[in-house]
């Protein structure tokens, strides 16, 4: 095996799995019975994410299917990880898209792809949402796992 190839199997810099990191998100949603509480800490790490540079808000990093305007840009690392960035004009959905970086950035596309996202369930994400944010928040989903099959095939992994 090469070093290709064990790049494209596990993530080599990654300090956690996504399943670790999704653990990590649980808890820290379970400490807030009050969903008006777990909007507030949705908003807030909206508020912490960096924004995201001018050069990548154009039209085509914005994900159809989402009624507020979300921009994501996806890059492959020399080390065969996919770091993505994002951003959007809405509060509740930046906090959402940045949950989503937190858990899938810095892994690989085979990582990425076979991930079994059951922490938006868990937390009670998904059953909290309203349909146009849910919808668009498995616009995101299906983007980054998007980018995770074309950096897959564009590396022949």
């Amino acid at each position: 095996m090469n070093d290709k190839d064990i790049n494209c199997g596990v993530s080599t810099n990654s300090l956690s799995t996504i399943e670790e990191i999704q653990q990590e998100v649980i808890e820290e949603f379970e400490g807030f019975d009050d969903w008006m509480d777990k909007y507030q800490m949705l908003i807030d790490l909206g508020s912490e994410q960096e924004p995201l540079p001018a050069e990548y808000k154009v039209e085509s990093n914005l994900i159809d299917g989402c009624q507020s305007r979300v921009w994501l840009q996806a890059d492959l690392t020399p080390e065969g990880t996919i770091h993505f960035q994002a951003e959007s004009d809405a509060l509740i959905v930046k906090g959402i898209v940045t949950l989503l970086i937190r858990v899938l950035s810095d892994h690989t596309p085979d990582e990425i792809l076979e991930a079994d996202l059951h922490f938006i369930e868990d937390i009670g994400l998904k059953e909290h949402l309203s349909p146009t944010r849910s919808n668009g928040l498995l616009a995101m989903l299906k983007q980054m796992k998007m980018y995770a099959m074309a950096f897959k095939a564009k590396s022949n992994c």
